[in-house]
């Protein structure tokens, strides 16, 4: 055999052995669960085996909850090149672990958000079924949602699971149905709030910056006003949500702390763009560079938050199966001993630096183009539309909202390529006849005009120019023709009904796995 046919095997066998390490490497963290678990945490009997198993399945839920829901945080700073692929999972690490064992909380529900009523499961032992079902069922589903490269809500996961074992176990009366209606609306609230948010904020940089003759110019101004509201904006956030659990906090409060970090990040990046306005070009690329720093503190701030509200998804069952454990009674709330935090934390982590970076793909180049403008944009809405809407009492995921992000700027950017094609076609069709060099001279006057002087030409060619014979048929081929798909149908499909089927999803299978063990434990 000779060396190059060595070296064909290695490439071909390459892709298989990162599989299998990273397969190695989550066994050997559920293994290690499962060893501190047996061994350190003294329980015996049955419903200390179902501790260890219960532990071992939590550990598997963080590390999906790792590899799936982070993406969010990171993926369009990586996607418009604002960070690297490595660089966003180390401080999405970084961040993760920190906001998980800082702000992570000492209680949680040990029903989540109230899918169910305790009373309904008063035995303890079926509880424990219930709960460990539920971790299953919903790390399996993001497991699935991960392998399609689908980004769905963890917490959705979770609820529909804990909604599905709960019913198997008590009954349709167990379930609180008014709860689970509000999470249904957020299926729409969520990617509309953040698609509407994100676009708009797109359309404030391109109005007020990108559409200028002077871009330099107008970036010193609008640059330093978009960073201060990011500031206020992430402050708050952070506040309400991501230290809510260490920090009682009114919203009032929070936004005047916010508004306060927010005004003074305002007068230090003024002096800091205009320091820097000497070295850039008048070109999108440098604006863009305006953005870099502000987004890579956005992916930190973002990734500490979601470890310190979505840690729960991981450990809050596993959390109330301990409680139940030790104490041998059904609890409203459980405690959360550090060793579970360490699970929660630990796991999500781990996930993401080993499958992570499929789902960051996805999200920050495979559904549409992002530059560091648009991925400031869609991490604004992350913030921003949380916060207003939490404070407007809506039922909100923060996977849906980025992803909601993601869409709203691409099909904004679609709809205003398309727009600015079928003006350009107007202008030509009010030059038919004309001189060549008059068409292209109208044409450079009219891409260099502002957005209201573009309108104002347009409004003047047509008053005194005959529009070109088209029938209705003509102009709508000519309409399908200017349409610029800027945003891939098929990632887009994919992910809504991944959102759709997540919640009945993983209640089916959570049913299913109850049925399953209360079969084993009868048999």
């Amino acid at each position: 055999m000779e060396l190059k046919d060595f070296n064909d095997i290695e490439k071909a066998t390459q892709k298989g052995r990162r599989e299998f390490f990273r397969l190695g490497s989550g066994l050997l963290f559920v293994v290690g669960i499962m060893i501190y678990t047996a061994l350190g945490i003294g329980v015996t009997g049955p419903q200390g085996i179902m501790l260890v198993v219960a532990a071992m399945i939590g550990g598997y839920m963080a590390m999906n909850i790792g590899a799936n829901d982070v993406a969010n945080n990171v993926g369009p700073a990586v996607g418009s090149h604002a960070i690297t692929m490595t660089g966003a999972i180390i401080i999405a690490g970084i961040f993760e672990v920190a906001g998980a064992l800082i702000a992570g909380g000492e209680v949680v529900s040990t029903i989540r958000g109230g899918i169910i009523n305790p009373a309904s499961i008063a035995d303890s032992n079926r509880f424990i079924w219930v709960m460990t079902s539920a971790l299953l069922a919903g790390a399996v589903w993001l497991n699935i949602a991960t392998a399609v490269g689908a980004p769905v809500s963890t917490t959705h996961s979770i609820v529909g699971a804990v909604l599905g074992a709960g019913v198997a176990a008590g009954g349709m009366g167990a379930a609180n149905w008014n709860t689970m209606g509000s999470i249904a609306a957020s299926w729409v609230v969520s990617p509309v709030l953040g698609g509407a948010v994100a676009a708009g904020f797109l359309f404030w940089i391109k109005r007020a910056i990108t559409y200028k003759a002077d871009m330099v110019v107008a970036a010193q101004k609008t640059v330093p006003i978009l960073i201060g509201l990011m500031a206020f904006s992430f402050s708050t956030y952070l506040i309400l949500k991501g230290l809510n659990k260490v920090w009682k906090v009114e919203f009032t409060t929070a936004c005047a702390i916010g508004a306060v970090i927010g005004i003074a990040t305002w007068l230090l990046m003024s002096a800091s763009v205009r320091r820097r306005a000497t070295h850039l070009s008048n070109d999108k690329e440098s604006i863009n560079s305006l953005f870099t720093v502000p987004l890579i503190f956005a992916a930190a701030l973002l990734s500490f938050a979601h470890g310190a509200n979505d840690v729960a998804n991981a450990i809050g069952p596993l959390a109330a199966i301990a409680d139940t454990v030790i104490h041998g009674q059904v609890s409203g709330k459980a405690g959360i001993p550090l060793w579970i935090m360490l699970v929660g934390a630990l796991g999500i982590a781990l996930g993401l630096a080993l499958y992570g970076p499929k789902l960051i793909r996805t999200v920050g180049s495979e559904i549409t183009e992002l530059d560091q403008m648009r991925a400031f944009c869609i991490a604004m809405s992350a913030a921003l539309t949380v916060i207003v809407a939490s404070q407007m009492g809506l039922p909100v995921s923060s996977t849906h909202i980025a992803l909601g992000g993601v869409f709203g700027v691409g099909f904004l950017r679609e709809f205003i390529k398309s727009s600015y094609s079928q003006m350009i076609e107007e202008i030509k069709e009010h030059h038919l006849g004309a001189d060549k060099d008059n068409v292209e001279a109208f044409l450079n006057k009219f891409a260099k005009a502002s957005v209201q002087d573009k309108r104002e030409m347009l409004d003047q060619l047509k008053a005194r120019t005959a529009q070109a014979n088209l029938s209705k048929y003509d102009r709508k081929q000519m309409r399908k023709v200017y349409r610029h798909e800027l945003v891939k149908r098929s990632a887009a499909f994919r992910i809504a009904a991944a959102w759709i089927i997540t919640v009945p999803a993983s209640a089916l299978m959570a049913a299913m796995l109850y049925f399953m063990i209360f079969g084993i434990v009868h048999a």
